[in-house]
């Protein structure tokens, strides 16, 4: 099955699911992804990368598999199924950090023993799952991909993307950024 979203069809998976709970985290999905693209946005990231950080879990909310699957010890694989979404419309410039960012955290704990002890529990139980900090050498090849810069900053913006009722814009306040992105 071929999917042809719109950036309509992806802002509306944000409006109509965004209220779910974001893995055993204090914040809604929507929340943490408007968070993470404010974060992007303070630290005048491209337009593509803002992007990114407001879809980087999109995956989590187009299965169903039910909320928070880590709890149940499984890995949604949300980092891949967001992908074929997104590809449509945008750029390897946004996917890549989204595809990446699961594999930024496993780096970021290998290399930075305060990032793994900065993590969350829930945080902590989904890196497990996703296949525990990375090897020496899975840490020299992951730095050789070409948006591993991208998506080891945009895991930190999603790390600290957690507030509870942090002041954020609207989900229309990225849209001018998003169509630029398109």
């Amino acid at each position: 099955m071929m999917i042809k979203p719109t950036l309509f069809d992806l802002l509306e998976i944000l409006r109509s699911r965004g209220h779910e709970q974001y893995g055993g985290e204090a914040v809604t999905q929507l929340e943490h992804a408007l968070q993470c693209a404010m974060l992007a946005q303070e630290n005048q990231a491209s337009p593509e990368l803002i992007t990114a950080c407001l879809f980087h879990d999109l995956g989590h909310l187009i299965h169903d598999l039910g909320e928070n699957v880590a709890e149940k010890g499984v890995d949604d694989r949300h980092e891949y199924r967001a992908i074929p979404w997104l590809k449509p419309l945008f750029s390897e410039a946004v996917t890549e950090p989204i595809r990446l960012h699961v594999e930024a955290k496993r780096y970021l704990c290998a290399v930075d023993a305060d990032y793994f002890d900065s993590l969350s529990a829930n945080s902590k139980q989904s890196l497990m799952l996703q296949g525990g900090f990375f090897s020496t050498q899975e840490v020299e090849v992951f730095l050789t991909l070409t948006y591993a810069k991208e998506a080891i900053q945009l895991r930190r913006w999603d790390e600290a993307a957690k507030i509870p009722q942090k002041v954020t814009p609207f989900l229309e306040d990225f849209l001018a950024i998003l169509e630029t992105s398109l």
